[in-house]
């Protein structure tokens, strides 16, 4: 390709990215513009996205308000222990899966990742029924063991492929020196896997922090909800405080920017690892 024509070429593709960038970041930076304003500048014509007298009033008014804060602590217990649990229990079933031999095991990862194609909805009900002869319902744990069963499939379908590019002859040394699979397990394969366990960790914390029909569909207790199902009733009680409304929202998703840059490091790599493989 002449050398003008893959100039024109690449001018053409970084205008497009930029353009869809500008199209997608515009609505966040008018939101956080928002959330900064006082009331009475909210609506101003035209729109501004600097505020003129900044403020954090939305954010201490939004905290305090509506238990707000008990919905935070909800949601990041809910996640936290979703994603630790999740990341563990998958980790263990992508390695018998990469690392043993034993009957059926082609058929139970099969099934393992039947389970992918089953849309959320479709489960709700029988989900609903268990977890209430559980007596579950109404109480976080129910909502940590139902994401334990969406997120754990697609887990350890990424982490069994990251396990099997692992050189087996470190894991044999071990073995030679008298250590045990579980010494293996979590003394090589899990400090060499952080890539991969870092990209499954990101999944399910956005998964269990954000997850909305299921939060709804378990919890009645107002003490008990999660933070997407309290903003959605937020947005309710408070539809002409936009700037209420805006800085809620910004609270809502600041620990998922902050896991996500957290880790961001490790994610592209552990994901296509893990995706390529097996």
């Amino acid at each position: 390709m002449p050398r003008s024509a893959r100039i024109f070429s690449n001018t053409l593709l970084y205008t497009a990215l930029a353009l869809g960038a500008l199209v997608m970041i515009i609505p966040f930076l008018y939101m956080l513009s928002t959330a900064f304003k006082g009331q009475v500048y909210v609506l101003e014509v035209p729109p501004s996205f600097l505020p003129e007298q900044p403020t954090v009033q939305n954010f201490i008014d939004a905290w305090q308000s509506n238990n707000f804060s008990r919905y935070f602590g909800n949601s990041l217990l809910v996640a936290v222990a979703t994603t630790a649990l999740s990341t563990l229990v998958s980790a263990m079933f992508a390695y018998a899966f990469a690392r043993f031999n034993f009957i059926g095991k082609n058929l139970l990862f099969y099934a393992v990742l039947l389970t992918l194609m089953l849309p959320n909805l479709m489960l709700i009900i029988p989900e609903f029924i268990l977890v209430k002869n559980l007596g579950l319902r109404n109480n976080l744990i129910g909502l940590v063991i139902v994401y334990l069963a969406f997120s754990i499939p697609l887990n350890t379908f990424l982490l069994r492929g990251f396990f099997e590019g692992l050189p087996r002859e470190l894991e044999e040394a071990v073995l030679i020196d008298g250590g045990s699979y579980w010494t293996i397990f979590s003394r090589i394969v899990l400090p060499l896997s952080t890539p991969a366990l870092a990209t499954v960790a990101i999944f399910t914390f956005l998964f269990a922090w954000d997850e909305f029909t299921w939060a709804l569909t378990a919890i009645d207790d107002p003490a008990s909800r999660t933070l997407p199902v309290a903003i959605a009733t937020f947005q309710g009680q408070h539809l002409t405080q936009w700037g209420l409304v805006f800085a809620a929202s910004l609270i809502a998703i600041a620990p998922v920017i902050l896991v996500f840059i957290t880790l961001q490091r490790y994610f592209i790599k552990g994901l296509t690892q893990g995706a390529v493989r097996g």
